[in-house]
This record gives C-alpha cells, structure tokens and sequence, in this order.
C-alpha cells in the first residue's frame, strides 16, 4: 500500500518524522468499495474518518420527502466523516456513499485519540482541517441564501473542479439545491456566454 498521497496532504499542516509517519499510517486501515455502496448509514454512529485515494464519497442527507442533500464530496485527496456524530458519539444524520469506485483509508476515532497522545501535533492536523471544513460550511450556508443558482454553480467549479464532468448532474443538482433539469438549462445558458 502506498501511503504516500495520506502523508503528503497531512505534510501541508505538519511535518512528521519518518518514526512519526511510520506509526501514523499503521494505525490506518485500506478499503475499497464499489460504487453506490454505502460506508455509513443515516442513524449509525461514525466512528472513523475516511480519506480518499482514488475515486469519489458523497457526504448526503434524505428529507422526509425522500429528496437527498448532497453536503459534500470528497474526491481523491479529501477527508470525510460526520463530523456531527464523529464529535458528539450520537447517531448521525449523514449518509456517506461512494459515487465512483473508490479507494480510501480509516482512521477510527480511538487511533486518532491514540494519535494525540503519541504525537501531539496530530491534534493541529486535525483543529486545521475542522477549521477549514467550518469555514466551508458556513460560507455554502451563506452562498445557498444569498447567491443565484449560476453563481452556487460557479463556485461548486471552483471548489471541486476534478468533478465537474465526472459526476452525474443529478448529484451535482442536489448539492447545489436545484432540479436536474434546471441545472441542465442553467449550464447550456452559461456555455452560451462569450
């Protein structure tokens, strides 16, 4: 297994000696998972935090209509977890399913608390990528209720460009809260721009 794509993103907030990353990445643990398979389920409680090697996990939630949510992706090079139930230990309210073929590595909850022990600057890591993830989620809060739909799709290009053409447009329209058909007629309008 090559950990070097886990070590490389964790070096732009820390710098691990070789013993350090040594332990780090043996308390991980590599899956792989088929598309459409879920890694948790609304209810469940998440006790580990996924990073993406290859492929695409979509973090959503389904309303009492049945309609999905769509918080987040996370293609290759990203985090994701619950971060709900991850802080509180309650039942979560997302659902984190793989849209793509995927290739990820767990890190539970215990061998993360082992981390801060053992190397305490793991605890920076982590304060580093929940403050960035807080910032996200309240800037898309704040974009969901003061921006037009073109300038929510805009910003999802922006923010994740890799997926721009790989994701099905009904995943995309559910995270930016729109129909796919809108969405379809929203992007011909743009291709039409100069």
């Amino acid at each position: 297994m090559d950990f070097a794509p886990i070590l490389k993103n964790i070096s732009k907030h820390i710098t691990l000696t070789p013993d350090e990353a040594q332990r780090f990445v043996s308390m991980l643990e590599y899956k792989q998972v088929k598309a459409r398979k879920l890694l948790l389920q609304e209810g469940e409680v998440c006790k580990s935090s996924y990073f993406v090697i290859s492929g695409c996990l979509r973090g959503y939630t389904v309303d009492k209509n049945g309609i999905e949510h769509v918080l987040n992706f996370a293609p290759a090079d990203w985090w994701i977890g619950d971060i709900y139930s991850i802080i509180t230990q309650k039942p979560g309210m997302l659902n984190i399913e793989a849209i793509e073929d995927t290739e990820y590595l767990i890190l539970s909850m215990a061998n993360q608390e082992k981390l801060y022990l053992e190397i305490p600057k793991f605890e920076r890591f982590f304060r580093i990528i929940i403050q960035n993830y807080l910032v996200a989620n309240q800037q898309r809060l704040i974009d969901s209720m003061s921006l037009s739909a073109s300038e929510r799709y805009l910003n999802f290009c922006k923010v994740y460009p890799s997926l721009i053409n790989r994701l099905p447009q009904k995943q995309i329209a559910a995270y930016l809260g729109v129909t796919p058909e809108f969405l379809s007629k929203l992007k011909s309008k743009l291709n039409k721009k100069p």
